[in-house]
């Protein structure tokens, strides 16, 4: 894949995951804007200070200023990437309307926002691929059992997904989304020390089949939510 000269946003970047997708999208190539909110994030990023890595400061995704703000910054956008979210595993009961927001904040709200000021960049320059990050429970909900919350906003990325994917086509813009199960992460073995990690797919694993969703490769794969579920 040839993402040479191209520039990419990928919320989230500085993340697990993150760190797989903008290596390998610097590997082929491409030029990688990557917001982040707090210092810490940028600090501990292992790629900060590689020349085809732009870390774009003070960026809440969940601010429709701020992410204008971001996209308005990026010339030629060619992908939008989004990896940016967060995860709450309670029983609903136990949920308040303010756990429920934040899980709607964290995935749902950041994916929109994200997805329209790409959307808007993109049209202006002919066209360009966006990929969402939704997860396993958001394709089947029954395994999204004591994590309502975190389940519905993902399966929201996902019919957003579905939906944008149908409105842009027309424009020269692919949406697709991956769909992951639980990735081998250090913080995703601490969590779960007695599971099969290696059952679980890996994060360059799950970064390849992003890399290929948003790359000039991919010419006919459209509204897909694409599950990377590795042995688990």
């Amino acid at each position: 894949m040839d993402f040479r000269d191209r520039h990419v946003v990928v919320t989230g970047g500085t993340g697990a995951l993150g760190h797989a997708v903008v290596g390998g999208l610097i590997a082929a190539g491409a030029v990688c804007h990557v917001p982040y909110l707090a210092a810490a994030e940028a600090e501990r990023f292992p790629l900060r200070d590689h020349a085809k890595v732009k870390l774009v400061a003070a960026i809440d995704l969940t601010d429709e200023a701020a992410v204008a703000r971001l996209y308005d910054g990026v010339p030629d956008l060619w992908a939008s990437i989004h990896l940016a979210g967060g995860f709450d595993m309670a029983a609903i009961g136990k949920t308040s309307k303010a756990d429920f927001m934040k899980q709607i904040d964290l995935n749902l709200v950041t994916a929109f926002l994200s997805c329209r000021a790409a959307v808007n960049a993109m049209t202006r320059t002919g066209g360009g691929r966006i990929v969402n990050v939704a997860a396993r429970p958001a394709l089947e909900w029954r395994s999204g059992a004591g994590m309502a919350a975190y389940t519905a906003s993902k399966a929201a990325v996902a019919a957003l997904t579905a939906a944008l994917a149908e409105e842009v086509v027309k424009s020269g813009i692919l949406v697709n989304a991956v769909a992951p199960s639980t990735m081998d992460t250090p913080a995703n073995r601490a969590a779960m020390p007695q599971a099969d990690h290696t059952a679980w797919p890996k994060t360059e694993e799950v970064a390849a089949t992003i890399l290929f969703l948003a790359s000039p490769d991919n010419k006919v794969t459209r509204g897909g939510v694409v599950p990377v579920y590795g042995r688990s």
